[in-house]
C-alpha cells in the first residue's frame, strides 16, 4: 500500500492542465481555477512594484481602474452633452410660447387662402339680409348652399378636421351625444358639415341651448345655417323624419370651463337626451370632438394665463374680455371621432330616473375615454 505524503512535504507540481474545481469546494462548478500551491522551501518574492515591472523602452499605461474611469467620464459627457440637447429641443416644442409661436406660423400659411376664400362674402351678406324660404325651425337652404365654398374652406384647409369611425353611424335617424367647447357653437357647424360630406351625405341638425342661440349675429346665423332650438319636442320632430340629431349635453355652461380642464366631461345633468332616444327608440352614438375647444380665443377662460407664464398661482385668475376677438374662429387642427352606438333603454324605462342615470353615465364615459385617446394622439394643437 502506498504511503501517503507527509503533511510537510511539498506536492511535485503536475503537468497536467489545470482543472476547475469540482465537488464541495466553496466554489462552485467551472466558477474558480485553484492554482498550484508555491512549495514552501522556497520563499515567494514579494512583487514588485508597477514601476519595476515595466520593460525597458516600454510606454507608461495607466491603471486599468484608472482608464476605466476616464472611459466612464467621457462617456457621462457625452451623454449629458445630448441630454442637454434633447431638453433644450423640449422645452422649445412645449414651451409656454408654443402657443403663440404655433398659431403665427400657421396664419402666415392660411392667410392667403383666407383672404380668396372671403370674396363672396358680400353676397352671403345680402342672403343673410333678406331671407328665403325657411324651414320650420328657421333654416335657410339658399344661405346653406351659396356658404358652402367658405364653409368647406373652414373645414378642409382652416381646421383640417379628420372624420373617423364613420361606418358606425346607422342608416336611419340616430342621436349623436358629443362634447362642447368653445365660446362659440363651431363644433355644432362642424358636425353638420361632416355629415353632409361624403361618405354619409346626410342631412344632420345639432340641437343648441337657447342662451347659444340668444347670442347677436352668431345665434341667428346658426339657426339660418340648420341649428335648431334644444327642445324634446324639436328632437322628436326631427327624428320622425328620419334625420341625425346631434346634442351636447353639457350645454353652453361647458364654454367657461377653466383652460386646465378642457375636454373634461361635465356631467350630463338629468339624461335628457335617453328620454328622448328611448320614446323615439334610436341608437345612441357617442361623438367625440377635439380641436372645439382651442379654436376660440383662449385669454377670456380662467386659467389659461397661468398656464402659459407657468405660474399656478394665477390659476384662480378670472379671463381677459376676449370679445368681439373671440368670435374668430382659430386655425386649430379638429379630429372628429363616432363611437360604437348605444341601444336606447326601453320605452317604459323612460321616466325611470335610475335607469336613465345608468345609461347616460355610461354615454359619458366611453365619450371620455374617447377623447383622451384622440388628444393623446394629436401632434400639434395648431400644425
Amino acid at each position: 500500500m502506498a504511503r501517503k505524503a507527509g503533511k510537510g512535504r511539498a506536492a511535485a507540481p503536475s503537468s497536467h492542465p489545470r482543472r476547475p474545481v469540482l465537488g464541495n469546494d466553496p466554489f462552485q462548478r467551472g466558477a474558480a481555477v485553484r492554482t498550484a500551491p508555491v512549495p514552501q522551501s522556497e520563499p515567494v518574492p514579494p512583487a514588485p512594484p508597477p514601476a519595476a515591472q515595466a520593460r525597458p523602452g516600454q510606454v507608461d499605461q495607466a491603471p486599468e481602474p484608472a482608464a476605466r474611469l476616464e472611459r466612464l467620464d467621457a462617456r457621462a459627457e457625452e451623454a449629458l452633452g445630448s441630454a442637454e440637447a434633447r431638453l433644450a429641443e423640449l422645452a422649445r416644442r412645449t414651451g409656454p410660447l408654443t402657443y403663440a409661436e404655433e398659431l403665427r406660423e400657421l396664419l402666415l400659411r392660411l392667410l392667403p387662402a383666407l383672404r380668396e376664400s372671403l370674396k363672396p362674402l358680400a353676397s352671403l351678406a345680402r342672403l343673410f339680409a333678406a331671407p328665403g324660404g325657411l324651414d320650420a325651425f328657421g333654416m335657410d337652404a339658399r344661405l346653406w348652399e351659396a356658404a358652402r365654398p367658405l364653409l368647406d374652406f373652414l373645414f378642409e384647409t382652416w381646421w383640417r378636421v379628420d372624420v373617423r369611425g364613420v361606418g358606425a353611424i346607422p342608416p336611419g335617424p340616430a342621436l349623436l351625444v358629443a362634447n362642447r367647447g368653445g365660446s362659440l357653437p363651431w363644433d355644432a357647424l362642424v358636425l353638420r358639415l361632416a355629415a353632409a360630406r361624403h361618405p354619409l351625405n346626410r342631412e344632420l341638425r345639432p340641437l343648441l341651448d337657447a342662451p347659444d342661440l340668444s347670442v347677436p349675429v352668431s345665434g341667428a346665423l346658426a339657426v339660418r345655417l340648420g341649428a335648431v332650438r334644444a327642445t324634446p319636442e324639436n328632437a322628436h320632430a326631427l327624428l320622425s323624419d328620419g334625420s341625425l340629431v346631434a346634442v351636447f349635453p353639457e350645454g353652453h355652461q361647458a364654454a367657461s370651463r377653466p383652460w386646465g380642464e378642457r375636454y373634461r366631461i361635465q356631467r350630463f345633468g338629468r339624461g335628457g337626451f335617453v328620454r328622448v332616444a328611448a320614446r323615439a327608440q334610436v341608437p345612441i352614438v357617442p361623438c367625440a370632438v377635439v380641436g372645439s375647444e382651442e379654436a376660440s380665443a383662449p385669454f377670456g377662460r380662467q386659467g389659461w394665463l397661468a398656464e402659459v407664464l407657468g405660474l399656478p398661482l394665477l390659476s384662480l385668475a378670472p379671463g381677459l374680455p376676449s370679445a368681439p376677438v373671440g368670435w374668430v374662429p382659430l386655425p386649430s387642427r379638429w379630429s372628429i371621432r363616432f363611437g360604437q352606438p348605444v341601444q336606447p333603454p326601453p320605452p317604459a324605462s323612460a321616466d325611470d330616473p335610475a335607469a336613465v342615470g345608468a345609461v347616460a353615465e355610461g354615454v359619458r364615459a366611453t365619450l371620455q375615454r374617447l377623447l383622451d385617446a384622440e388628444v393623446a394622439a394629436r401632434r400639434s394643437v395648431f400644425l
